[in-house]
């Protein structure tokens, strides 16, 4: 994982495995989702909640919400990796943008908006962040704040209105 003050972090990597594709010689949809969902693992890890982070506070991340646009092809073996951007945060949530790439290079592969929400595991509820994860929480949300908000994000899926 790569963390850098200047740009999104970059929170998986990897290559684009044969079962993952489908009839028309690309990554099915739904393994888009799973890409995504390792950056997920990857970047609550570096916040504070890996397993050992878990254990300590009881707590853990649940998805809300998750809005993925599909943009370009992605081939098998495909060396890609996955960059995440905090869109915003508060007490118990996360807004966060993942995007999907080529390794190393910038075109929009597939981008996925997302909602977080921190559990109290023992409790089955939502609960503040952990005192040994909020600070890292905000400082990625300060860091990040500064960043172009991505095209993709906040959009609604709707029909076109005809006029």
């Amino acid at each position: 994982m790569t963390d850098t003050t200047s740009g999104p972090l970059t929170t998986w990597r990897g290559s684009i495995q044969h079962e993952w594709v489908d009839f028309n010689g690309h990554l099915r949809d739904a393994f888009y989702m799973l890409l995504f969902s390792f950056a997920s693992d990857g970047f609550i890890d570096h916040v504070g909640l890996d397993e050992a982070g878990r254990a300590a506070t009881g707590h853990s991340i649940f998805t809300l919400e998750c809005h993925i646009n599909y943009l370009l092809e992605v081939k098998q073996a495909a060396a890609v990796e996955v960059r995440t951007q905090v869109m915003g945060s508060d007490a118990k949530r996360l807004h966060v943008y993942h995007s999907l790439h080529l390794a190393g290079t910038e075109p929009l592969l597939a981008g996925s908006e997302q909602m977080w929400l921190n559990m109290d595991m023992h409790l089955r509820r939502s609960a503040p962040f952990a005192a040994s994860v909020l600070p890292q929480v905000q400082a990625m949300t300060a860091r990040h704040k500064a960043l172009p908000v991505p095209k993709f994000v906040g959009r609604v899926i709707a029909l076109p209105v005809k006029g």
